[in-house]
């Protein structure tokens, strides 16, 4: 199962558009609302999520994904459960993936650390301990992928297909959504 942490102020584009590809790949996503199911991303978009926090499966959990946008990201900090299901899906070596300034909750925890990661332009110095790689939308460095920003949420989504079904089927995926 892959989750996708919702906080209030979240970034749409690096939600919707990851979530959308994922869908498409036929890999099976649960959004999670971290304060509860409607929660408004950072330009007022409602997205009625999933599940809430607590309905949570970790025994089931494959990859977590954190879209960036401040708001979402100081969700995500405030709330000790996302944070520990964090935690645990790195520990278990699961996925952890995040785009924009999501990465810097990755490098607080320290699963960055010597790992190749890109975020938003501006938070690298919150990357202490990873290996910048800002010229890049999207880069997985074992079980750690991370993007760039919002323009860049479509080669972050097809990063995530890659790392879960293979290259193939990421490139498949980006041929019928005629990626350029």
């Amino acid at each position: 199962m892959v989750y996708m942490l919702l906080g209030t102020g979240f970034e749409e584009t690096e939600a919707v558009a990851p979530l959308d590809l994922l869908r498409r790949a036929g890999i099976e996503v649960l959004t999670v609302g971290i304060n509860g199911k409607t929660v408004y991303g950072s330009h007022n978009i409602g997205i009625e999520a999933d599940i809430t926090l607590d309905q949570m499966d970790l025994t089931a959990l494959e990859m977590i994904i954190l879209p960036g946008g401040l708001g979402g990201v100081a969700s995500i900090r405030a709330s000790q459960q996302a944070m520990d299901a964090i935690r645990f899906a790195h520990n278990n070596g699961k996925f952890t993936a995040a785009i924009c300034a999501g990465p810097t909750i990755l490098a607080e925890l320290g699963i960055t650390d010597g790992k190749k990661t890109t975020c938003y332009p501006g938070c690298e110095s919150q990357m202490q301990g990873a290996i910048p790689q800002q010229e890049l939308s999207a880069i997985q460095d074992g079980t750690v992928i991370t993007g760039t920003s919002a323009g860049c949420a479509v080669p972050f989504g097809l990063a995530l297909i890659a790392a879960l079904k293979g290259p193939q089927t990421s490139q498949e995926i980006g041929k019928k959504f005629v990626i350029r």
